[in-house]
């Protein structure tokens, strides 16, 4: 056993989760992230906590999705309901045997998936805007995400262990300095109202005004490193064209090129799989309105990997989200999903606040 996944169990549960004695926790992954469930599950046992485990057969979704009809698909067993109003918290370990097995699913099933899930993300959304709920998503790493960022499986540990700071002595402090750092920047994003980015093909801008920009720092998304907010929904206007490919489950959709007026979506092209990107801007009227904008501070990632819990964060990107917003940023767009795409500002990027330029070149200069 790689003595890093004990160290990464214990910072979820102490640092991301910060659970205590007596308190109830879901944790979910599917079989090849099982090494890192038993460590949580151990750790857990020792704090005092109650753990419980939903483990995810990867091949019983793509039978569902290749033979189930449009109920069975958006089914959503009574106990996994129960388990979400219950818990106190949830931790999701992403970790793949098979990083394409959803590949060639007809685009349509899986919009119906997304829709079934719509119950346990409306009971999720209003758990955690309760602060009834506290959850955390992370990655084990895995020979096919391994072989999905073209690294050897060594390479990828590697990666995934360092962008956490877990090689550190200490990882939980390094966290809490990133926490000081960016609440800074969170404190004079919160004054401002409009928001400008312009890059490559880019030019978009929207209100924020009202809306809280939040720091992430290792507490919902580990490792971490971006601030972000939800814009108002109507707001947003202009286009943008994303640097690298989009990602939805394990399907890539390559040069997303989006036009926006009065905050929806109006035209969107793709130079490959245009046909899954209209599919998921049409799974409810929320999926074409944007529910997050963000900006990526670990500057530890310097990959794409494809995978967005890391892609996202790279420092010098930024990244916007078709559908669900944050009710914690004061959004108020609901969709059954939320897609993040990303955007890289390292060369000539710039954003505006207010008309003035706090941001060049992959970094902020306030």
């Amino acid at each position: 056993m790689d003595n890093r996944v004990t160290k990464l169990a214990q910072v979820l549960l102490k640092y991301s989760l910060n659970l205590k004695a007596g308190d109830k926790l879901l944790i979910q992954g599917g079989q090849a992230t099982i090494p890192l469930i038993k460590e949580v599950y151990r750790e857990a046992v020792k704090m005092g906590v109650y753990p419980q485990v939903d483990l995810g057969i990867e091949e019983l979704t793509e039978i569902m999705l290749k033979n189930g009809n449009d109920e069975q698909i958006m089914y959503i067993p009574e106990s996994a309901k129960t388990a979400f109003e219950t818990v106190d918290a949830i931790l999701t370990i992403w970790g793949e045997k098979n990083t394409r097995m959803l590949t060639n699913i007809d685009a349509s099933k899986m919009k119906l998936r997304s829709r079934g899930r719509r119950q346990l993300i409306d009971i999720f959304e209003r758990r955690m805007a309760n602060k009834e709920l506290k959850w955390c998503g992370t990655q084990f790493p895995t020979q096919a995400d391994a072989q999905e960022a073209s690294m050897s499986l060594e390479e990828y540990e590697d990666f995934v262990y360092g962008a956490g700071y877990i090689d550190l002595e200490n990882p939980i402090e390094k966290w809490q300095e990133v926490r000081e750092q960016q609440e800074r920047i969170c404190r004079i994003l919160d004054t401002k109202k409009e928001i400008r980015i312009v890059s490559k093909d880019t030019d978009i801008r929207m209100s924020v005004e009202g809306r809280k920009w939040i720091n992430c720092c290792g507490n919902e998304n580990f490792p971490d490193g971006e601030v972000f907010t939800s814009p108002i929904e109507d707001s947003v206007e202009g286009y943008i064209r994303f640097s690298f490919p989009g990602i939805y489950a394990g399907r890539e959709i390559e040069d997303i090129r989006l036009k926006f007026e009065k905050g929806k979506v109006v035209e969107a092209t793709a130079a490959k799989g245009e046909e899954l990107l209209l599919e998921l801007l049409d799974t409810d009227e929320g999926a074409k309105f944007l529910g997050e904008v963000a900006v990526g501070t670990n500057y530890g990632i310097k990959k794409f990997t494809k995978n967005m819990l890391f892609d996202e964060k790279i420092g010098g990107t930024v990244h916007l989200a078709i559908g669900r917003g944050f009710p914690e940023a004061g959004s108020k767009n609901s969709s059954a999903i939320h897609w993040d795409m990303l955007c890289d500002m390292r060369d000539g990027g710039e954003i505006y606040a207010d008309g003035e330029l706090i941001y060049k070149d992959g970094k902020f200069i306030i």
